[in-house]
C-alpha cells in the first residue's frame, strides 16, 4: 500500500540539482520589490538625496582641483614629449636615469639661455614701446593710410585712436587689467610656481613612464593587453613626436618674425618673436593670430613696411604648411583638415590654451582607436 506521501506531486524544489538556488527572482518579485520600496518614500527620498549631494560634492571637488589636472596634464604632456630624445639616448647606451638628466641639463641650459638673452630685451623694449607710443601715433597720423581712414570714418577715428593711446599710456589701465598690482604680483608668483610644479612633475612621470605604462597594462584583460600595449606606444609616439615638431615650427616662426622685424627696421623685434613663439605654438590658429598682431604692430611704423611683413609671412605660413610641418611631423598621426579645426574649436572652448594644444593629439588618438579597434570589429560582425 502506497502512502499518502508518495503520492504527493513533485515540487519545483524537489526537482532542483543539490547546490541550486531554490526559487530565481522573476519579473514579477522584482516589480513587487519596487514596488515595496516606492511604499516607503522617506527612505527612498532619503537615499536619492543623499545620492546627489555626494554627486554634487565629488563634483565641487573636482573642479576645484581643476588647476591641478592642468598641471598633471602638461607634466604628462612634457613628459611625452622629451621621452623620445631619452630614447633616442638609450638606443645609444645611454641609461635611462643618466639620459634623463642630461635632457633636462640641456634643456634647463637652453632656457636660461633664452631668457637671460630675450627678458632684458623684452623688458626695455616694452618700457621703449610705451616711450615712443606718442610720437607713432604722430607719425600714423600723417600717413595716407590714416587720411583715407577719416575720410572714409570721419571724426570718429582720431577720436578713437587718441582713447587708445590715452588708455595705453596710462599706468593704472595696465594695473586694471591684471587686477591691480596686487594681483599682477600674485599671477606672477602662481605662474613661477605653477612652472616649478610642472617641471618636478614631467620629471617624475619621465622618470616612471615604463613603470606607468606596464601598471596600465595590468589592468586590461589578458587577452586584450597585446593590442593595448601597440595602441599605447603608438598613441605616446604621436604625442611626443607632435608636441617637439609644435615647439620646433614655433621657434621657427620666431626666427621669421625677428628676421623679418629687423631687416624691415620695424620696431621691438625681440618681444614680436617672443609672441611669436608664444601664439604659434597654438595648433592651426596660432600662426594666423599671430600673422594679424604682427601686421598691425608694424602697421603704426610704416604701412609700408606693415605691407611688405604681411606678404612676406604669408609667403612662409605657405612653406611651412607645404613644406616644414610635413617634414617635422612625419612621425605623428595624420588627421583631417576638418576635424583639426573642430577638435581645436572644442578644446580650447573647454579648456583654453591646454585644450588648444592637446586637441589634435587627443583627436588622433581617437581616430587611431577607431581604425585599429572599432573598424576591425565592425569589418569581422557577420
Amino acid at each position: 500500500m502506497k502512502s499518502r506521501r508518495s503520492e504527493r506531486p513533485a515540487t519545483a524544489a524537489s526537482t532542483t540539482t543539490p547546490g541550486a538556488p531554490a526559487h530565481l527572482p522573476t519579473p514579477e518579485d522584482r516589480g513587487t520589490r519596487v514596488l515595496t520600496n516606492l511604499n516607503r518614500p522617506f527612505v527612498v527620498g532619503f537615499f536619492l538625496t543623499f545620492g546627489g549631494l555626494a554627486a554634487f560634492a565629488l563634483g565641487a571637488a573636482i573642479s576645484s582641483l581643476v588647476t591641478i589636472w592642468i598641471y598633471i596634464a602638461f607634466a604628462l604632456f612634457a613628459a611625452l614629449g622629451l621621452d623620445p630624445l631619452v630614447r633616442r639616448l638609450e638606443k645609444h647606451g645611454t641609461k635611462r636615469a643618466w639620459a634623463i638628466v642630461i635632457v633636462y641639463f640641456v634643456f634647463a641650459v637652453v632656457l636660461v639661455g633664452i631668457l637671460w638673452l630675450i627678458i632684458p630685451t623684452v623688458v626695455s623694449q616694452i618700457a621703449q614701446f610705451v616711450t615712443d607710443l606718442p610720437s607713432m601715433v604722430g607719425a600714423f597720423r600723417k600717413t595716407d593710410l590714416y587720411a583715407w581712414l577719416q575720410t572714409q570714418f570721419g571724426p570718429q577715428v582720431p577720436q578713437l585712436l587718441a582713447e587708445v593711446q590715452k588708455f595705453l599710456t596710462d599706468p593704472g589701465n595696465i594695473a586694471t587689467i591684471g587686477g591691480g598690482v596686487l594681483q599682477i604680483g600674485i599671477s606672477i608668483g602662481t605662474s613661477i610656481s605653477g612652472f616649478i610644479i610642472i617641471i618636478v612633475l614631467s620629471l617624475y612621470f619621465l622618470a616612471t613612464l615604463p613603470e606607468m605604462k606596464r601598471a596600465f597594462y595590468r589592468m586590461v584583460p589578458a587577452r586584450t593587453r597585446p593590442l593595448t600595449s601597440e595602441l599605447t606606444e603608438e598613441i605616446t609616439e604621436s604625442v611626443g613626436g607632435y608636441l617637439g615638431g609644435m615647439v620646433v615650427l614655433a621657434f621657427f616662426n620666431a626666427v621669421v618674425t625677428f628676421i623679418l622685424y629687423s631687416v624691415l627696421g620695424l620696431p621691438f623685434p625681440a618681444l614680436l618673436a617672443v609672441v611669436a613663439f608664444c601664439l604659434t605654438i597654438i595648433p592651426l590658429v596660432g600662426t594666423v593670430l599671430f600673422w594679424g598682431v604682427a601686421s598691425v604692430v608694424a602697421l603704426f611704423a610704416s604701412p609700408l613696411s606693415a605691407l611688405i611683413f604681411a606678404a612676406s609671412y604669408l609667403v612662409y605660413m605657405q612653406i611651412e604648411a607645404y613644406v616644414l610641418t610635413p617634414r617635422v611631423m612625419n612621425k605623428a598621426i595624420a588627421v583631417p583638415g576638418s576635424l583639426v579645426v573642430i577638435g581645436a574649436l572644442v578644446g580650447g572652448t573647454l579648456m583654453g590654451l591646454l585644450g588648444a594644444l592637446v586637441a589634435i593629439p587627443v583627436t588622433a588618438s581617437i581616430l587611431l582607436i577607431i581604425k585599429k579597434v572599432f573598424i576591425p570589429k565592425q569589418d569581422a560582425a557577420v
